[in-house]
């Protein structure tokens, strides 16, 4: 696990509205086309996304139980929509509404493709308590904050 200053790890980037983080991954979730917005609320640039596995940006505030559920929907071949709090490069966080849905090229599934847009105070709070309930009832309390 990274391991980030107190202050870093407490800094969120919004996300602009009418702005859209957008990234593509292969079947396993390594990241293969990341636009200018995803690089630049990020931190990371696009070499460092592309080839990486989208867990890049997984911030440990949130539950195993919701990626679990994502995977199950998409391999079920159905559209997943939720909220997730994303880490950036830097140890900051950014909040988003992300839809992911298969790409399929002649009946076949061939990729994922993720649409992510900025979400309200109000809703980032109600997440945040939720995400903490879920991890606490399922003894997963990661939240890592270092004092140097």
């Amino acid at each position: 696990m990274k391991e980030f200053l107190q202050s870093e790890f407490l800094i969120e980037t919004q996300v602009p509205e009418g702005e859209l983080i957008i990234s593509r991954t292969d079947l396993k979730g390594v990241i293969t086309y990341a636009n200018d917005t995803f690089t630049e609320i990020s931190g990371y640039s696009v070499d460092e996304l592309e080839g990486n596995s989208h867990n890049i940006v997984r911030h440990p505030d949130m539950p195993k139980s919701v990626f679990e559920n994502m995977w199950k929907v998409l391999k079920s071949e159905k559209r997943w929509k939720g909220v997730v709090k994303n880490l950036r490069k830097d140890g900051g966080f950014y909040w988003v509404h992300a839809t992911i849905s298969g790409v399929y090229k002649d009946g076949e599934l061939v990729e994922y493709k993720s649409l992510r847009s900025p979400i309200s105070f109000e809703e980032k709070l109600k997440y945040q308590k939720l995400y903490d309930n879920i991890r606490n009832t399922n003894k997963e309390n990661i939240r890592v904050v270092q004092y140097r």
